[in-house]
């Protein structure tokens, strides 16, 4: 190349004598190399450096290849550009041609396989069970008709991967959360959801772990709902947080084929100060509960006493049975007393 080739390196200096020079971007190689003149063996490095970049490339060219040109660098798609591919995107974009280069390996894979039969069938036959779904790539493209299975498909090696979905629900544990109620309790809640996958097509395109990807957006669904809830509502409607945050993580695992079937509250822990001011209370509503019961049942058996002492005085009789039945009473129990009766006759003689 010329040594013309101008050096586009803005932050690279060269130092002649006692100070910095900086190589300017229309300098040529040559203007270059004559600044190191003055002391070659400082700078003996930097000159076969700058050689070399003239010789071959641009410095931007080397160690970017996007550098100098913004239209090939890849850009991370948008917001808007990554949309979710249905079972119908998918067989139009498979139908589209693999070109020249992707039939030519095509017609090889087949002629492998025609060569080392029936050895080949080892590897090219895979069986898909009834649980599961395979979504074949065919040089990076999923095969027409979508997801296969079950039974007996045969891939091409070298040019054809598959990828086997199990259809069957699957159950993972959301760890425990620390959750700061409405009113500013903090709480521990872990719950436990059940979730299957409905369309493996998306499922395998749109997102790389459906279940990791699910845990984690249980465990943001879960934070949000509850921290939106006071502690006894937590406590006492367990059922409808649970569905709420079933219709939240269904709507969320849609674009992912995900159909999220149960979700369901395991255990609220609380601190363990909270856990003692609850047990103080309600052991102070037991006791108010008991004392009140026994105030009841005191009042209702000196009202019955009442009544029965109302009964005996009209009646001389019934005091007279219940006195000799006091006295039977008395003398069955085995005891060393001796009571002597004094008939009622006499007290009531007394008393006058």
């Amino acid at each position: 190349m010329a040594t013309t080739t101008s050096l586009k390196h803005e932050a690279y200096a060269l130092r002649s004598g006692n100070r910095i020079q900086p190589i300017d971007e229309t300098m040529t190689s040559n203007q270059a190399i004559g600044i190191l003149t003055k002391e070659p063996s400082e700078n003996i490095n930097l000159e076969n450096t700058i050689e070399n970049m003239a010789t071959s490339t641009t410095y931007k060219d080397e160690v970017h290849p996007f550098a100098n040109n913004t239209e090939t660098r890849p850009m991370k798609p948008s917001s808007t550009q990554m949309t979710n591919l249905s079972s119908d995107d998918v067989r139009q974009s498979a139908n589209d041609g693999v070109g020249a280069c992707g039939w030519i390996l095509v017609i090889l894979s087949y002629i492998l396989v025609a060569v080392t039969f029936p050895f080949s069938l080892c590897i090219c036959a895979k069986v898909v069970q009834e649980y599961e779904r395979a979504v074949i790539f065919r040089l990076g493209r999923i095969l027409p008709g979508g997801a296969k299975g079950p039974g007996l498909f045969f891939i091409l090696p070298c040019i054809d991967s598959i990828m086997k979905v199990d259809l069957r629900t699957a159950t993972f544990n959301v760890p425990p959360q620390e959750i700061l109620t409405r009113d500013s309790v903090t709480v521990s809640v872990d719950a436990v959801v059940y979730s299957r996958v409905y369309n493996p097509v998306i499922s395998v395109t749109n997102v790389k772990d459906t279940q990791y990807a699910t845990q984690l957006l249980a465990q943001t669904t879960l934070r949000n709902i509850l921290g939106t809830k006071s502690l006894q509502e937590i406590l006492c409607d367990r059922e409808i947080i649970a569905q709420s945050m079933q219709g939240h993580l269904d709507e969320g695992t849609e674009p992912w084929g995900v159909k999220v079937e149960r979700v369901e509250i395991k255990d609220v822990r609380l601190p363990q100060s909270m856990q003692r001011s609850m047990a103080a209370e309600a052991e102070a509503s037991r006791e108010a509960r008991a004392k009140v019961i026994a105030a009841e049942g005191e009042q209702k058996a000196s009202r019955q006493l009442k009544e029965a002492a109302d009964i005996i005085a009209q009646s001389p009789i019934a005091l007279q049975l219940r006195y000799l039945q006091t006295l039977t009473h008395i003398s069955a129990e085995k005891n060393s007393t001796i009571i002597f009766p004094i008939p009622i006759e006499l007290l009531s003689l007394v008393k006058r």
